[in-house]
């Protein structure tokens, strides 16, 4: 009798004689109200099977997310890499858009989790909505039980079981109380478990909302970064375009300016032949050049070698030929005679800019281009370390430099680097 009356003190209001009440039948609920929504229960059926999969997808978005940024760090680290080099610049160009096509990649596997993101968000949105209602039903029924419960009072219990007129009838009352002890028991339980459902799903809608949200600005900065890339790449295509007309025209100069340097050397060596019969040639003394001399000239000026003698590629991917070598010094360095000779010519040739061609007799010459001013004339004999003029150049690509070319016979380029002296 005493568990009876223990489950009575929940179950008891609601309890009538079997008389009355002959079967115990769950709790009635609150009339016109339905134990689940219909379109809350077509979309759980609907998305029931969903969340695994979209878990899934995520997570394979994610992994290949950061596969695709492994590679586009790979590809800046290249990039940084190139800007170090000189390279031709469709090779920055490619690496720019390989860059664009990854960030992309990027932007479209962002696109893929938000769209992930925002199916977990709805199907935890309906599971919320269905156990909210759920719970308000059960907590409406509990609340009409509790309040039976205080009408009937803590005897009715009691009052129940002494009410009974045979042992038989005893047992039914026993047995109905108990069932309905039970059963609001489970309710309780119910209510419990619904309230922690609900408070679960709402941390878990928080959390993806909070994840949506910075996929949403990643998403957004990588598309700045989409365009930034485009606007790189574009300006890089109009660069490399400027520069190849620039170097065009700068080879169509240097086609020009050597082609009148050759002519002006051939001139200059067909009046040194006219005039070797009847006297001597200029610089035929002791200074004269010859293949001893080599590795024994003193530089004209000091400096570093800033480019050197035979093929060069630009920037641009062109390759020019160099008849001599570009010695770096600051502008108006005094700029010495390597030999003894006599100054043929004084004159400005293009973008050779001041060129002074002085004679060593036998068909060698030394020229001395990129100068600031010069400090001799033409017929004027030098001697070996006086000074014929300063460094200039500094309007050029390389800056304030000195242009240094040795020809032979014919006006054949030699390598100036194997004349001079070799430096420690």
């Amino acid at each position: 009798m005493s568990d009876g009356s223990a489950v009575g003190r929940l179950g008891g209001s609601a309890a009538r004689p079997p008389a009355l009440l002959p079967s115990c039948r769950p709790a009635v609920r609150p009339s016109g109200r339905r134990s689940i929504r219909p379109w809350l229960l077509v979309l759980l059926t609907l998305c029931s099977a969903a969340p695994l999969l979209a878990q899934s997808d995520l997570d394979d978005s994610r992994r290949r997310l950061e596969e695709i940024r492994r590679e586009r760090e790979r590809l800046e680290r290249d990039r940084i890499r190139l800007r170090g080099e000189v390279q031709d610049l469709g090779a920055e160009l490619d690496n720019l858009e390989r860059q664009r096509r990854s960030t992309n990649r990027i932007v479209n596997e962002l696109e893929t989790q938000i769209g992930g993101l925002n199916t977990h968000v709805d199907q935890s949105s309906a599971a919320l909505a269905l156990a909210q209602d759920n719970l308000a039903e059960k907590r409406a029924v509990l609340a009409r039980r509790l309040a039976e419960i205080y009408k009937r009072g803590r005897l009715y219990t009691f009052e129940v079981m002494v009410a009974a007129q045979s042992f038989g009838d005893l047992l039914s009352r026993y047995k109905y109380l108990y069932l309905q002890s039970r059963q609001d028991k489970s309710l309780l339980t119910d209510v419990e478990k619904l309230t922690t459902q609900v408070e679960r799903r709402r941390r878990e809608i928080l959390q993806v909302r909070s994840q949506l949200d910075l996929s949403r600005e990643e998403r957004e900065a990588e598309l700045r970064r989409y365009s930034s890339l485009v606007d790189e790449r574009a300006s890089r295509l109009n660069e490399a375009r400027r520069t190849a007309r620039t170097t065009e025209q700068r080879l169509s100069a240097l086609e020009r300016d050597e082609s009148r340097l050759n002519d002006l050397l051939a001139e200059l060596e067909r009046a040194r032949r006219n005039a070797e019969p009847r006297v001597p040639a200029a610089g035929t003394g002791p200074g004269t050049l010859t293949t001893a001399d080599i590795g024994k000239l003193d530089w004209p000026v000091d400096g570093a070698i800033l480019t050197r003698f035979g093929p060069e590629t630009l920037h641009s991917g062109a390759t020019i030929v160099n008849n001599g070598i570009r010695i770096g010094a600051p502008e108006g360095t005094p700029i010495r005679a390597v030999e003894s000779g006599t100054v043929e010519r004084v004159q400005a040739l293009g973008t050779y800019g001041l060129t002074i061609f002085l004679a060593h007799g036998n068909g060698y010459r030394s020229l001395y281009m990129q100068l600031h001013d010069a400090r001799v004339a033409a017929g004027e004999k030098v001697t070996k370390g006086q000074v014929i003029g300063s460094v200039g150049g500094s309007n050029s690509d390389q800056g304030p430099h000195l242009q240094f070319e040795i020809r032979g016979k014919d006006g054949i380029a030699l390598d100036p680097a194997d004349w001079l002296k070799r430096r420690r």
